[in-house]
């Protein structure tokens, strides 16, 4: 009983934890009518996204507020005519430019280089870079609200996470996870103030960075080999002396980063691995994850008839990470019911992902787009 309690006073702090991050600590930028006057550059990477790019390079078309906005598109070895479908959607529009990428050198992946040529490859008078990934649909003033935010907030990079579109039970499982974990077990205020690397996040679809502050940090160049780019271009940032923060981009933008439960998988398992680093360190977290989360509605339904005491403990855990699951929802523009009742299957499925991700790694199996990616 005791070690029940304890467990549901965890789950009771993280919790409490997660509703602090969402209603005082996450940035929410403007959605109306914004303004911004210095030159930006919206860089997107394309590699085979001919079937979803028109209505992401459409929403960068329409974009208001930014005067002086400029689309640099790069097509990273395409085969689906991907480049054909920029030529149709952009026109003879002179704010877009389309380049053709070179294969990634030894050393890299294909992401941080085709970011890398975008960057260095951009009129240098861009002073604020946006960079955009192909399944990401931006609403009219993001792109102004977003260096808004990140000029009020005097960071180097801001990274304003998209709401994520979710259609299946896969996406409704899975997807909702990355929100949660930051905002029930990452400081957020901490984040932003504290020089440490270690204390970063980034989300890659839609990333703001300013211009001197990126190079300085040595851009994607820092992080050539990186499976997760975005959050080790974070800790370069720090690293080079300059601010990060997080921002609530539910309001600005919408992201289906997966159409199915294939490319879901294997997109969480390329990358899970780098996440937790050492394998004992990814087995510890993934065992409290399960002992937090999903151990208490078996513990309530099994011991409901022998000891309802205990059983009633067991499920007021359940319930609190339910409630938290739930808040990071509301936060951040997901769905909370009835999705975060199964938070729990939720957990297993991350605890899975995450060994095959370690076992694909092992075996040297890890690939995406067609590139190795370990």
């Amino acid at each position: 009983m005791t070690a029940l309690l304890v467990l549901a006073g965890a789950v009771a702090v993280l919790t409490a934890h997660t509703l602090v991050n969402a209603s005082r600590w996450l940035r929410r930028p403007a959605t109306g009518p914004v303004e911004v006057t210095e030159p930006v550059a919206v860089l997107l990477p394309l590699r085979d996204e001919a079937a979803r790019v028109t209505p992401c390079l459409r929403a960068l078309l329409a974009q208001r507020g930014a005067p002086e906005l400029r689309i640099v598109v790069l097509d990273d070895g395409s085969t689906d005519g991907t480049a054909d479908v920029v030529r149709a959607v952009a026109g003879d529009d002179p704010r877009v430019t389309l380049r053709t990428g070179a294969a990634p050198p030894p050393g890299w992946l294909g992401k941080p280089h085709a970011c890398w040529q975008l960057a260095t490859g951009t009129d240098p008078t861009r002073t604020a870079l946006v960079f955009v990934d192909a399944d990401v649909v931006l609403g009219p003033y993001a792109v102004a609200a977003a260096v808004t935010e990140l000029r009020a907030a005097g960071a180097a990079l801001l990274s304003p996470y998209p709401r994520i579109v979710v259609r299946t039970a896969a996406d409704r499982l899975v997807q909702p996870l990355l929100q949660w974990l930051w905002l029930t077990f990452l400081p957020l205020l901490a984040m932003e103030r504290s020089r440490r690397p270690s204390l970063a996040a980034a989300g890659g679809q839609f990333l703001v960075v300013d211009r001197a502050g990126y190079l300085r940090a040595g851009g994607h160049a820092a992080v050539a080999d990186k499976v997760l780019e975005d959050i080790e271009l974070a800790r370069a940032v720090k690293r080079a002396g300059g601010r990060i923060a997080l921002a609530d981009g539910s309001r600005l933008a919408t992201c289906r980063m997966y159409d199915s439960w294939p490319e879901l998988r294997d997109g969480y398992t390329k990358s899970l691995w780098a996440s937790f680093g050492h394998p004992a360190a990814a087995a510890v977290v993934v065992t409290l994850l399960l002992l937090l989360y999903t151990a208490p509605p078996l513990l309530a339904v099994g011991l409901a008839p022998f000891a309802p005491g205990v059983s009633g403990v067991a499920l007021a855990a359940y319930l609190l990470g339910v409630a938290g699951r739930a808040v990071s929802a509301r936060a951040t523009g997901g769905r909370a019911w009835p999705d975060a009742l199964a938070h729990p299957v939720s957990v297993v499925v991350l605890g899975w992902l995450t060994f095959r991700s370690y076992h694909l790694r092992k075996r040297h199996r890890l690939t995406w787009r067609g590139r190795p990616v370990s």
